[in-house]
């Protein structure tokens, strides 16, 4: 029988090119219309084996336009003549998801997408694919009335088209997409290099607006927050004012921000690309802390430029923002007035990043001995008796104290900067 050797079924889908191969794969899998069953539900287990998965997932593995056609052409065929079971299984949803995940995939050859089309035209009207002849004059009997599918068919097929990625908070429509990212993190590189006719041809095509555009729609994408606000400082440190301004003006880059800062929980709107769920509280949008940098770096910029210092006191809600929430907001974040044991000779201390904080370690190391001794309490054996232990689980251990000479010397193991070296 042909379920004990069903690595017939597979061989037959990795030669699907070869069309007679292809007829042979039909026929067992009992999708033939010359073929008439009296017995539907006699082969089960090709539902087991994942056989549609299998024929699907050619459309990625391989390049070949006739792979694709042929391929095709056996779903189709399974769609209007298979078994009930393969049927239903080819017009569910999760397949019809698996369809159009295969057919909308980005650099594939445009024959996927043209023979996925035509499996997905069969599911929806079947009478195309059969006899011209026989279509038009069932058409014509049935006065071109309705086709029966069923509704989670049709649904399927919408939701991929739609675009919509669903999230923990609710969905993306349509998701920022890894070509737009790649796209802006070039423009991020690009502007390191203070090109002034990079500048411009980025002024000329409105490419600035549209990035400041997708920080505030996509508020939870962390990769594109990191590479927009690098942008938006190589633009505001531009030498060139007209970027400067640029960014400021045409881009209301201070607009985007107190605008964020006043309504900072996720908009409900339905028509924006990131969507609340439904029935769900809206929770806090996620680039607060870029805005605060970014507050923070329009502040610095200003004291060091007068153009800048201008347009930032024209704004009066942006003096409103700036003296009641980031004061504010830069007093909370600010670890050196953290009451929570750090070393106080830090305080005087300033860095640029948190590697720093390795280099200028300096612990009370008779306070932390004194925690380590009342911490560490366990028991101890030496190494003569590792067999002893291994053989018997009621061994009595004995405890050890763990001492200050020992927890300075565990301290002074780890610290870092000029006692590297030993």
């Amino acid at each position: 029988m042909l379920q004990d050797h069903q690595d017939i079924i597979r061989k037959l889908i990795d030669l699907i090119r070869i069309t007679s191969i292809m007829e042979v794969l039909i026929r067992l899998i009992g999708a033939d219309e010359h073929i008439y069953t009296n017995d539907l539900d006699s082969i089960p287990w090709l539902e087991d084996m994942n056989v549609l998965e299998m024929i699907v997932d050619k459309f990625s593995s391989s390049d070949c336009p006739g792979v694709h056609a042929n391929a095709a052409e056996t779903l189709c065929a399974i769609a209007l003549y298979a078994p009930p079971g393969l049927a239903s299984k080819i017009s569910s949803p999760s397949f019809i998801g698996r369809l159009f995940h295969h057919a909308l995939e980005e650099s594939r050859p445009k024959s996927v997408l043209v023979n996925l089309l035509s499996v997905c035209i069969s599911l929806l009207d079947p009478k195309k694919l059969m006899s011209g002849t026989y279509y038009l004059y069932h058409h014509q009997m049935t006065n071109g009335s309705g086709i029966s599918v069923k509704p989670e068919t049709v649904e399927g097929m919408l939701v991929s088209l739609d675009m919509v990625l669903l999230t923990t908070y609710g969905k993306l429509q349509p998701p920022l997409g890894k070509h737009r990212l790649k796209i802006i993190e070039f423009i991020s590189v690009l502007l390191t290099v203070s090109s002034e006719a990079a500048e411009k041809e980025l002024i000329r095509l409105g490419a600035l607006k549209g990035i400041v555009k997708l920080f505030f729609e996509y508020p939870y994408n962390n990769f594109l927050h990191h590479h927009v606000e690098n942008i938006i400082v190589s633009c505001l440190e531009s030498k060139n004012p007209h970027f400067v301004e640029h960014l400021l003006k045409e881009c209301n880059l201070l607009g985007k921000i107190i605008e964020a800062e006043k309504n900072f929980t996720l908009d409900v709107d339905k028509n924006k690309p990131t969507v609340l769920a439904e029935g769900r509280r809206p929770p806090r949008i996620g680039n607060i802390g870029h805005t605060t940098r970014l507050g923070n770096k329009l502040i610095q910029l200003g004291n060091n430029n007068s153009d800048v210092q201008t347009f930032l006191q024209q704004n009066s809600e942006w003096a409103d923002w700036y003296s009641n929430v980031l004061l504010k907001r830069n007093a909370v974040e600010n670890v050196f007035q953290w009451a929570c044991g750090r070393p106080t000779t830090l305080h005087d201390r300033t860095r640029d990043s948190d590697d720093d904080d390795y280099q200028y370690r300096d612990y009370d190391v008779a306070t932390l001995a004194n925690n380590l001794s009342q911490v560490f309490r366990y028991g101890v054996s030496n190494n003569d008796d590792i067999d002893e232990v291994h053989g018997s689980l009621e061994r009595d251990y004995e405890d050890v104290y763990f001492d200050d000479e020992s927890a300075e010397e565990v301290i002074s193991s780890l610290r870092f900067g000029d006692e590297q070296d030993r």
